[in-house]
């Protein structure tokens, strides 16, 4: 029975194959044709089936089925070139082919996209179930076609549009920051006080009004006002607006003289440096910052990896340097404190150069320390850069 063969049509490529070489794989589809006794069990796992030529038809893809006869001769499975992943793997599928006989060569490459597949399908499925959230309430068109074009810049010119000025406030809003920061820009007032610049305040005040109504357009337009008011995106938004209007507030309240509130206004000087938040407010319209903030996300275990290493070895330097430098009256790493600061930047390769090793023994604890600290912080770091590759490639 090994000696016989049977005859395969593939969308016009035949191929004549031995009985011995389909039962490699029991459980494959060519190898279930062997153990048909019926013409009605046979066109079950083929398309058509001629019993004079004892030739079996299959009405696929003959590019694949090269690959997949080659797999049979030499049980050596690779991914074929120019076919779509998904239509590889639904050929897999149809063939009785697990995917784990796929070669080491093309094992990681297939798994790294059918993972992309995947994410992209989850994407698009939680766009589908989001825009679905509209159908039943009030102004549901309007809605959701203001709500595509702010979420989603590429999808039409006007939505470009809109994530252009949104960007540009936000540089603008960062700009004007900056420079009411600079004495340069102050001027005098009646009672010579030095005050902001009315003009970079007035930018500042357009552009908050303009991050206020792109806030409020969007909590009105967003499908679930719940899951609008959880997302990350949304949370830096809000914290990005919010010391303006508890300023705001708080200034008006300091004109009525009350003493208490006055001290609150205090308090409020130091939540305008929150206003820094709207750098983040970036990150909407960046790839990149997202990527950043998902790899920061997904990496926690790494992260830990990297501050445990980093504990470990400035508590291991700090007691080596305090022990070799106590004795010298010309250094200043007298205690294991100041010890930490000393191998926490030599460690990270800062060197600020403030405190340094000035025996010979300790010089040479600093070189390890440093080769170490290159080692230490290396490991964790490829693996958080891989994540950070593969997420931007998803956000692009």
């Amino acid at each position: 029975a090994d000696g016989c063969f049977i005859n395969i049509n593939v969308g016009g490529f035949r191929q004549r194959m031995a009985h011995s070489v389909l039962r490699r794989l029991p459980q494959t589809r060519l190898a279930r044709l062997l153990r048909c006794t019926s013409r009605a069990a046979i066109l079950e796992l083929c398309d058509d089936f001629s019993s004079s030529e004892n030739e079996f038809y299959f009405d696929r893809n003959p590019v694949f089925f090269c690959s997949l006869h080659n797999f049979y001769l030499t049980g050596k499975l690779h991914l074929v070139d120019g076919l779509c992943v998904v239509s590889f793997f639904q050929e897999l599928e149809y063939w009785g082919i697990k995917e784990h006989h796929l070669d080491l060569c093309c094992s990681n490459r297939f798994q790294e996209l059918m993972r992309k597949i995947c994410s992209s399908a989850e994407n698009l499925s939680a766009l589908e179930d989001e825009l679905e959230e509209f159908e039943g309430s009030w102004c549901a068109n309007v809605r959701r076609n203001i709500w595509i074009r702010l979420e989603n810049p590429s999808y039409s010119t006007s939505a470009k549009v809109l994530a252009v000025l949104s960007v540009s406030a936000v540089v603008v809003s960062i700009v004007s920051m900056c420079l009411n920061s600079m004495p340069d820009f102050h001027q005098g007032d009646s009672d010579e006080k030095r005050i902001e610049n009315p003009l970079l305040v007035l930018l500042e005040n357009i552009c908050i009004l303009l991050f206020s109504g792109e806030f409020i357009l969007r909590l009105v337009v967003a499908p679930s006002a719940k899951k609008f008011l959880s997302s990350a995106l949304n949370i830096i938004d809000f914290l990005s607006i919010l010391p303006f209007y508890v300023t705001l507030i708080c200034d008006n309240t300091k004109k009525d003289g009350s003493k208490e509130l006055e001290n609150v206004g205090k308090v409020v000087q130091i939540l305008r440096l929150t206003r820094v938040f709207r750098v983040l407010k970036l990150a909407r319209h960046s790839a990149g910052l997202r990527s950043l903030g998902s790899t920061l996300r997904h990496s926690s275990r790494e992260m830990g990896q990297l501050l445990l290493f980093l504990s470990l070895g400035v508590s291991l330097f700090s007691a080596l340097i305090y022990f070799v430098e106590r004795e010298s009256k010309e250094s200043q790493l007298q205690t294991i404190p100041v010890g930490w600061w000393w191998a926490t930047i030599s460690m990270t390769t800062v060197g600020y150069g403030d405190t340094i090793p000035v025996t010979v023994a300790g010089r040479l604890i600093g070189t390890l320390c440093i080769v170490c600290g290159l080692l230490i912080v290396a490991l964790p770091i490829t693996n958080i850069f891989n994540k950070f590759s593969k997420l931007h490639q998803r956000q692009r």
